[in-house]
């Protein structure tokens, strides 16, 4: 904020901060009250005024003049005012002013906005002036500030100390106190703007926390910025400015620590209006395409983001400690490989080449395990061209690991250790009491070890059908191999359990290909929503698990793992398939699957129309073998485990996060018409 003709006088140097659009006294020219009772006229206003805002606010969350809290409320504020009056004594009655004009004072009073023109519609906080409004009258106000020979943009400002260093520093200092003999340089965002008298008061905030700006009127006018500083302040700021100050620290008479300040700078000018600062952002579309403004309104929103930076940050300290190395393996590929979904399809215009984002990271991972690295991880994003969901969403983060040397119960104890990390390190839990809520739920992560059981006897509890000791391959069952039988049962199953979720398994199980795809499809539509506890979820069908090695001990099932909690996928591992001949077997079975689906769903889309062709010509992907990974695995890969864990849904359980959406910073959304 520039006072006019006072470019010079106004230069500020404390800390670093100066420039010629701060405004109040220089520190060592701050001066007291004239006399002891224009301090206790001073101290009345703000404890007016602190009133006044407690019944605002009671209100605002819901509250009626019938409540007693607000009764209450009145009857102090009304006995504070009367104490004024004493205080002040006989007052001049001030000229009456014409009816229309007390809507917009009030208005400017409750808000904060504070228009520096006459007749300025309110600028913030709510009202019904539109956004476009608002930003006109507030580029009136960049443009005042210009004319003063100031800049609203500025360039630095050297600040001493954070609010919550200060909330900390000055925790012991009583009501009323000041520490004149303290003088600390802030800023922030201003969130609350409240006038009184000859009294403002601003609430700034900082990434850590926020404090209350004290404007005296009596101390910023009798300073540089010379008589109508304070007016300037309340006139020039609006919520949502980014400002900083130079004053005393102070607990007021109601206890909030203040800054008294003695300069102040506009740092940055804020054009467009806060949402309201009771109900926040409450449009969940624009929350996440609008996720700057978010951020602003919702503090809870930044410490979701926080917390996810520091899982991030016990994920990697986790693994570094248990000498894992950080690798970085191609975004960019000639073909899409260690998982099966569709790709995002680009092309290399220099090389003339079709290429696709990575799904996954796994098969480069194993191709260092070849050259030699023992363990490896990569921790990044991964992206994949299929729907949206409260789960799913195009790009995500996973982490991938691979030790040498090591098998499936290897990574069972690493997977479990570094998810408690993660939580004690977010949650500041204590290691013994790892209960967190998620939703309506407790999840309890330190009932420990955790529960194992395979696909197989967790479907048979479900279901009643013991799929693999009945219809699998060479387990003698009655069944054995007729797949037929086990498509039956399996739909009889699903029936007898009725629920949506097992009645929408029926097509699942109808299209199986083997005895392995219809106990994964019951395992998905009948047990799946049900892990609400973390379990591990053992011994997948080899048909479903392309790169893990068979089981020493069971026919037809790898040994392999996937940890479910609250009814959702969190990491999948096995013991890595290091047979080579296998491999290629293995990836050849899966590609002639995938073509044989393919082929059958196309003829049920011709048979349905062109428009039904062109939604599976859309969706229809292919799956190519990787020549290079087989040749990798000839030259010798050792035993190795590897285990893959989606990061965003770990954010999600260690934060109670409902959507992924609510865990990654701008999730992809549909394009606005």
């Amino acid at each position: 904020v520039i006072l006019p003709g006072r470019r010079a006088q106004c230069a500020l140097r404390v800390g670093g901060v100066h420039g010629p659009f701060a405004v109040g006294r220089s520190i060592c020219a701050r001066a007291s009250p004239d006399a002891a009772s224009a301090g206790a006229v001073a101290e009345m206003e703000t404890a007016v005024a602190e009133a006044g805002e407690k019944i605002r606010a009671l209100k605002a969350a819901g509250a009626t003049n019938a409540d007693e809290a607000v009764q209450a409320g009145v009857a102090e504020l009304k006995a504070l005012k009367a104490r004024l009056a004493e205080l002040q004594g006989p007052q001049e009655a001030p000229p009456a002013k014409p009816k229309q004009q007390q809507k917009p004072k009030q208005q400017q009073k409750q808000q904060g906005g504070g228009g520096g023109k006459k007749n300025a519609k309110p600028t913030s906080g709510g009202g019904t002036s539109s956004a476009e409004e608002v930003k006109a009258v507030r580029l009136g106000k960049v443009q005042q500030i210009r004319d003063d020979g100031g800049e609203p943009f500025a360039y630095r400002f050297d600040r001493t100390m954070k609010a919550a260093e200060l909330q900390s520093k000055y925790a012991d200092l009583k009501d009323g106190e000041e520490v004149a003999s303290d003088t600390h340089a802030v800023c922030g965002r201003v969130k609350a703007c409240r006038k009184f008298g000859k009294l403002a008061f601003l609430q700034i905030e900082d990434d850590g926390g926020a404090v209350q700006l004290f404007v005296d009127a009596k101390r910023v006018d009798a300073g540089p910025g010379g008589k109508g500083a304070f007016k300037k302040i309340v006139d020039l700021v609006d919520m949502g400015d980014i400002v900083g100050a130079v004053g005393t620290p102070k607990r007021t008479e109601k206890g909030e620590l203040s800054i008294v300040i003695d300069d102040f700078t506009m740092l940055t000018k804020s054009l467009l209006p806060l949402p309201d600062k009771f109900k926040g952002l409450t449009d969940t579309e624009t929350r996440y395409r609008q996720r700057y403004v978010d951020l602003i309104a919702s503090p809870e929103v930044r410490e979701t983001f926080r917390a996810r930076a520091a899982i991030v940050s016990n994920i990697r300290r986790f693994l570094d400690d248990r000498s894992f190395m950080e690798m970085e393996t191609p975004v960019l590929e000639s073909r899409a490989g260690g998982a099966d979904a569709k790709p995002f399809n680009t092309f290399h215009n220099a090389l003339g080449m079709d290429l696709t984002m990575r799904i996954a990271t796994e098969l480069h991972l194993k191709r260092l395990v070849v050259g030699g690295f023992e363990r490896v991880y990569e921790l990044g994003r991964v992206f994949r061209n299929e729907g949206l969901s409260t789960r799913h969403n195009p790009e995500f983060t996973s982490v991938e690991v691979y030790q040498a040397y090591a098998d499936v119960e290897d990574m069972l104890e690493l997977t479990e250790e570094m998810i408690v990390r993660c939580a004690n390190g977010v949650r500041g839990l204590d290691g013994l009491d790892l209960k967190i809520p998620y939703g309506d739920e407790t999840v309890d992560l330190g009932a420990r070890p955790w529960r194992r059981a395979s696909m197989n006897d967790l479907v048979s509890e479900r279901c009643g059908v013991d799929i693999l000791n009945t219809f699998g391959e060479g387990r003698g069952g009655e069944n054995e191999g007729d797949l037929e039988a086990c498509k039956a049962a399996a739909e009889a199953a699903l029936r007898a359990l009725g629920d949506k979720e097992s009645m929408a398994g029926i097509a699942g199980v109808a299209a199986a290909p083997s005895v392995g795809h219809v106990l994964n499809e019951l395992f998905e539509s009948t047990v799946e929503s049900t892990l609400r506890q973390p379990t591990f979820v053992l011994n997948h069908p080899v048909e479903i698990s392309p790169l893990a090695k068979p089981h020493r001990a069971e026919k037809d099932v790898t040994e392999r793992f996937e940890l479910f909690v609250v009814g959702r996928e969190l990491a999948n591992s096995f013991s890595e398939l290091t047979d080579p001949t296998d491999q290629r077997a293995r990836l050849e079975a899966q590609i002639a699957t995938h073509k044989k689906a393919q082929a059958e769903a196309r003829s049920v889309a011709e048979a349905q129309g062109k428009h039904a062709l062109a939604a599976f010509e859309q969706d229809a992907y292919p799956i190519e073998l990787d020549e290079d990974f087989v040749t990798a695995l000839e030259y010798g890969m050792p035993p190795t485990a590897g285990m893959g864990l989606g990061v965003d849904r770990l954010v999600m359980l260690l934060t109670d996060s409902p959507s992924i959406r609510d865990v990654i910073a701008f999730p992809l959304l549909k394009k606005l018409e």
